[in-house]
Parts: structure tokens; C-alpha cells; sequence
């Protein structure tokens, strides 16, 4: 039987394609002596692209396997086909790549797991099988699987139960840090968190470090354990931790160790770093979307509508600056309000937004029937984009739900 080994380019190393070459299959023992030969894989439909190379690291699985994969290959569409489910494939694929799990967010577990089944993949034990090339003693197989294990156990908190329950602890501490944050600011508590001679100081102070040690503590093994750690900044929720845990530490320097908080210092340098530190506490909030699926889907779904939440912004400068300026040559001769071009730019944002804070209003016969029609196209105006946001959001979001 001929399998499916589609060579790309050609003589004069142009692009490859896969309606060029159809019907270029070779044998089995082809496959196993010329790995960089690239394959075609349809899962339900789409068609995915590797090579032989990526496959064979990982012989105790399906496709690893070229005795097991062999029964998969279709000659009609002369590629290996397997009717299973195409989203879970992308993490499969992910995982011949990489060498490392990446469950999809958007997949029920119970179905992912049923897949990995199918395919042989048996969760972390399976990791162990990939080395890396050069990578062949056994001290450093071990050390890269327990890294990859790690890894995988602060990531995802369906690998184990003790990974459910170290999330629930940071899903925990992540609640408490933020009432901290709200009650300091009340004046009748404020000074149990800032002046040592209150009551509470050292039990709120004590509980504090407990969770800056426990923030820590999981920032610095997330970046020990990350499989490349240059790319370990590059990950949006990796910053946003350390800048949750930064103001912990700035004050502890600014201030000394329980030494009376900010209405103490005497230091007035440290005291504006320690209030401005103290503002990317509140970044704390958005450690939740970490633990929730939903909320990644609607950030993937945001960002994939960037394009038309950037018009939207331009749209939107363009109407206030030109309704803020036609706006405050009418008025200005009648209105100390509207003394500037800024200050009618705000009463057109108020306005077309129909918040209407009532702060500043036009006057002058003109300016009245003016801000009609501001206040009248401006839903227009606004409606007409959001229509394509939300259109745009709803695809992405139900896609990737799928």
C-alpha cells in the first residue's frame, strides 16, 4: 500500500504544492529512510501539515507508529484520514511539535482525553519518550520530564488533584489580596494596614506575606519550569504576575519591614515610587482570567476583532475632534464653559455616549440645535461599528466554543 510522503518544492526550489505533487507517495520503508519528507493528515475535513520527522520522536503512539498509522491512509484523498474531533487536533499536533501537552481551552476534558486515548498519548508519562536531539543521558531525560510535569501542573489544573487544589489556593489568595487592596483604602481601616501600633497590623501584615510568598513562590517556578524561558516574557499573564508581586517588595524597601506604612516616611522620593507601585496592585484582578476558560475564549474572541476596535477608535477621535471643534466656536462667545477646544472635545464624548453628566451644556439657540445633532448622529455613528464588533465577536466566540 502507498502512503501518503508529498515531497515539497521542486528542482528549482519554488513554493510547495500540495495539487502539483498529488498522487507523489512512496513506501512505507521510503518513510522510515527519508523522515523530512512532509505528510498530509485530514482530520474531519482539514487537512494538517508535518513532517515524518516530528512524527517518529514519539514511536509509542498512533502516528509514530508506521505498522499502526498505516490503516488510516486513504488513497483518495491520498493522506491519512481520521473522522475524530478537528479542534482536539491541534493540540495533538502541538504535542508531536513540541514535545509537551497544550490542552485546548475550548474542549470539554472528558472529550480531549478520549483523543489523546485514541492517539496514544497517556498524558505525562508519554512526555518522557521525547529527547530532544543531543539530548541522550538519562539524568537529563529525567530532569526535563520533571520540568515538563511542573510545567504542566501549574498550567493546567485537570492534570491532577493536587494541581485542582494548589489553583484554588491562588484563586483563594488572589480574593483576599484584593479585599486587602479595597479596605486600605477605607479611612477607618486604613491605618490597621499601615501603622504598626494598631491592633491588626501584624496579622494582616502576616497574612499579606503569606500570600506574596505563595504569588512567588509560583511566579519563580512557572519561570523555571517554562520550556523556553526567553519566550517565558512574552506570555501576557506572566507579566501581569510580576507586576502583582512587584509592590509587595518595593514597599518592603521603601518602607523597611513593618515601619509604619506611607504616613510615616519621612522619605518623600519613596514615598511617590511606593504609591505609584502600589497602583499595578489592582493588575491582581486579572490573575482570574487565568483560571477561567470562558473569559480566555472572550479574550481570544477581542483580540481577533482588533482590527475593528481599532476603526471604531478612529472613528470616534475623528467625530470628537471635529464636533468639539465646530462646537466651541459657536458657543465660546456665549459659554464660559466651552473656553477651549479640550473642554468641548468632553461635553462631545459625554454626549455621544449619552452618559450626559450635565456638567456643561450649549446655551445659545445655535448650540442647542447643534448638540441635537451631535447627540443624534452620534448613536448613529456608533451603532454602525458596533454592529460589526459585535457580529465579528460572535463568530470568533461560537467558533472557538466549538
Amino acid at each position: 500500500m502507498c502512503l501518503g510522503c508529498i515531497r515539497g518544492g521542486g528542482e528549482d526550489g519554488g513554493c510547495f504544492s500540495t495539487r502539483q505533487v498529488k498522487g507523489a507517495a512512496t513506501t512505507e520503508e521510503d518513510d522510515l529512510t527519508n523522515d523530512d519528507d512532509l505528510v498530509e493528515i485530514n482530520v474531519s475535513g482539514t487537512t494538517f501539515v508535518t513532517t515524518y520527522t516530528c512524527l517518529n520522536k514519539f514511536p509509542n503512539t498512533l502516528l509514530g507508529n508506521p505498522e499502526r498509522r498505516k490503516k488510516y491512509w486513504s488513497e483518495k484523498l491520498n493522506a491519512y484520514f481520521f473522522n475524530k474531533h478537528r479542534p482536539c487536533f491541534d493540540s495533538i499536533l502541538h504535542y508531536y511539535q513540541t514535545g509537551k501537552e497544550a490542552p485546548p481551552l475550548n474542549v470539554d476534558p472528558d472529550v480531549y482525553a478520549k483523543e489523546k486515548e485514541f492517539f496514544g498519548i497517556k498524558k505525562e508519562r508519554e512526555l518522557a519518550v521525547y529527547i530532544p536531539e543531543g539530548d541522550s543521558t538519562t539524568g537529563v531525560d529525567c530532569i526535563q520530564s520533571c520540568r515538563m510535569k511542573v510545567h504542566n501542573f501549574l498550567q493546567d489544573p485537570r492534570s491532577s488533584q493536587f494541581a485542582a487544589v494548589w489553583h484554588g489556593f491562588d484563586i483563594t489568595f488572589i480574593c483576599v489580596s484584593i479585599a486587602f487592596l479595597i479596605f486600605e483604602s477605607e479611612p477607618k481601616f486604613k491605618t490597621q494596614f499601615t501603622d504598626k501600633r494598631e491592633t491588626y497590623f501584624w496579622y494582616l501584615f502576616i497574612v499579606n506575606c503569606v500570600i506574596m510568598g505563595f504569588f512567588t513562590f509560583d511566579f519563580t517556578i512557572r519561570l523555571l519550569t517554562w520550556p523556553r524561558p526567553i519566550d517565558f516574557w512574552k506570555n501576557f499573564f506572566n507579566v501581569l504576575d510580576f507586576l502583582s508581586i512587584l509592590p509587595f517588595y518595593v514597599g518592603l524597601l521603601a518602607n523597611g519591614v513593618g515601619n509604619g506604612g506611607e504616613d510615616n516616611m519621612d522619605n518623600k522620593q519613596a514615598y511617590v515610587v511606593l504609591r505609584v507601585c502600589r497602583i499595578f496592585r489592582i493588575v491582581r484582578i486579572f490573575k482570574f482570567i487565568r483560571h477561567s476558560r470562558d473569559l480566555l475564549i472572550i479574550m481570544k474572541a477581542v483580540s481577533n476583532a482588533k482590527r475593528e476596535l481599532v476603526l471604531l477608535v478612529c472613528l470616534l477621535f475623528i467625530f470628537v475632534i471635529t464636533f468639539g471643534s465646530i462646537m466651541y466656536y459657536i458657543e465660546s462667545t456665549h459659554n464660559k464653559d466651552f473656553d477651549s477646544i479640550m473642554q468641548s472635545c468632553w461635553w462631545v464624548i459625554v454626549t455621544i455616549t449619552t452618559v450626559g453628566y450635565g456638567d456643561m451644556c450649549p446655551q445659545s439657540p445655535g448650540g442647542k440645535l447643534f448638540g441635537g445633532f451631535v447627540l443624534t448622529l452620534g448613536i448613529v455613528f456608533l451603532a454602525l461599528p458596533m454592529t460589526i464588533i459585535v457580529s465579528k465577536f460572535s463568530f470568533v466566540y461560537e467558533r472557538e466554543k466549538m
